[in-house]
């Protein structure tokens, strides 16, 4: 008898899916080597996504670490459970697993990380991915690469169509007076051009992923100088890629009067929304746009003052400090700097530090996002 007709012997082949559906990933990789069945059901396309669709609530953070050692910047990842993260954020930081090679994460999406790398020539820059989902530990061969030329600029970002089940990578890349938008199918064998718009000053490191869309910080240049001087935060717009439509469009930011300050502001996706912090005067501003895409629902969620925080992250920073996380009643906020070893725990309902930590280790930056434990397959099978 073969071992899928064992299965099914014992219980309708039906229920097994939708009880195996609801066991962790590490549990199901292990399960493979039990029987034929299992192994190709967990690899299986329509299970990834059962799967998928039944651990999508229990949202873990993915750290990523960038560790400067002598010359070199070494890249890690780890992922955590929001309240670890919240408690003891120290203890989160380790380095389990370091990449080969110095890749940079471009973003995440359904547990699928997208890792960067670079080669740089006289004139120009070779640009190529990989897809790596942590939890099952597996990674996909090297994307094409594309070209840079060194008088043009770009900036790379990380999207996903659940219509038609598309892992996306987006490059914006700026050649003079006009910007072209290319994006890399997982899977794909090229990079295709998709439309061609006027070219935009980016402030964002990497695309921000929410709803179906990869979004960056921007100024289109017939706004004014793209030196920043005089230069207010209205003037701003979050430039807007729509992966199931290969359309682009702007969105607008808070009502916000005052210049950009010269630590940039920053945009970033936590809980599945869009956020925006910045530096007004002496207060740290942010926001949070509740309905994606809908100006209106840009709402209020931090103001505090500089000074409250004198003595702790905020002293002598060189850049604004970023969320890493938020607690499920948005109470609790977990910030970071961005180059220091440097975190502060925010109780916004009291208005008051709960823990400030730092530590004694070489100077590195942290990313987190929002992640899953998912089966989702680097590649196309």
């Amino acid at each position: 008898m073969s071992s899928s007709s064992q299965c099914s012997a014992v219980l309708p082949e039906e229920l097994m899916m939708e009880i195996l559906s609801r066991v962790p990933v590490k549990d199901l990789m292990r399960f493979r080597c039990t029987s034929k069945w299992m192994s190709h059901l967990v690899l299986d396309r329509a299970f990834v996504k059962l799967h998928l669709q039944r651990c999508s609530k229990n949202t873990n953070i993915l750290l990523t670490i960038g560790d400067y050692e002598s010359n070199e910047t070494i890249y890690s990842a780890t992922s955590c459970s929001l309240q670890s993260l919240l408690q003891n954020p120290s203890s989160t930081i380790d380095y389990s697993h370091r990449f080969n090679h110095n890749y940079i994460v471009l973003g995440v999406c359904n547990g699928l990380v997208c890792l960067q790398d670079s080669h740089r020539g006289d004139d120009f820059e070779d640009f190529w991915v990989r897809f790596w989902n942590p939890s099952t530990r597996l990674m996909s061969e090297d994307s094409p690469r594309v070209r840079i030329h060194s008088r043009d600029s770009c900036i790379f970002g990380f999207g996903y169509d659940d219509w038609s089940d598309t892992y996306q990578v987006v490059l914006l890349n700026n050649k003079s007076q006009k910007m072209e938008v290319s994006v890399h199918s997982l899977g794909d064998s090229c990079w295709r051009n998709i439309i061609s718009c006027d070219a935009l000053a980016t402030l964002s490191l990497y695309g921000a992923c929410v709803c179906g869309t990869v979004n960056w910080l921007t100024l289109p240049r017939s706004s004014g100088s793209c030196l920043w001087k005089n230069v207010t935060m209205n003037e701003l717009k979050i430039f807007s890629y729509d992966v199931k439509n290969e359309k682009c469009n702007y969105l607008s930011m808070p009502d916000v009067h005052c210049e950009v300050p010269p630590d940039m502001p920053v945009i970033e996706v936590l809980k599945g929304c869009l956020y925006l912090s910045h530096r007004q005067g002496t207060r740290l501003l942010v926001w949070t746009m509740r309905e994606f895409g809908v100006a209106k629902s840009w709402t209020p969620l931090l103001n505090i003052n500089y000074e409250d925080l004198d003595n702790h992250l905020l002293q002598g920073m060189p850049t604004i400090p970023v969320i890493m996380c938020i607690s499920e009643n948005d109470n609790v906020l977990l910030l970071r700097s961005y180059d220091t070893t440097e975190f502060i725990l925010y109780n916004k309902k009291d208005n008051r530090i709960d823990r400030y930590e730092i530590l004694n280790d070489n100077e590195f930056y942290c990313f987190s996002y929002d992640y899953v434990h998912s089966l989702v397959l680097p590649y196309r099978n």
